[in-house]
């Protein structure tokens, strides 16, 4: 005979057991290891329409922007340049990673940033 009072225990029926079902995304080929503490990532293109931007890569160089080797992360599986001048850095796409110290950059932000206020004020004084 069966019993029909069947007691579940309350441990089986708490919210930590309900499984959340995992949302599929699709992969973003910009994907790129996190930087480690003190530093930023940046995609920098070094190619356009095919043809090298060399101009560019070396302006960001000169900024302070480092490449960073997919050798660095070897537990990882990021795209890596195989051939060429870059052949072992990370990029994907006619882009490259880049890392720079946080201070610098946050730098660099606050230069744009009072680049950008001098042209907003200039355009209000011409609309006067």
């Amino acid at each position: 005979m069966e019993d029909k009072n069947i007691k579940t225990s309350r441990a089986s029926q708490t919210r930590a057991n309900i499984e959340v079902k995992k949302v599929w995304t699709p992969p973003n080929s910009l994907d790129a290891p996190p930087a480690p503490t003190g530093y930023r990532h940046q995609w920098i293109r070094a190619e356009i329409l095919g043809q090298s931007d060399a101009k560019n890569v070396a302006s960001s160089l000169r900024e302070g922007w480092e490449l960073v080797r997919a050798d660095e992360y070897p537990d990882t599986q990021y795209p890596e340049m195989t051939e060429g001048r870059y052949a072992g850095i990370i990029g994907v796409g006619g882009l490259l990673l880049a890392r720079i110290p946080e201070e610098i950059a946050l730098q660099i932000d606050e230069y744009y940033s009072k680049q950008n206020e001098a042209k907003d004020d200039g355009a209000e004084n011409n609309l006067m």
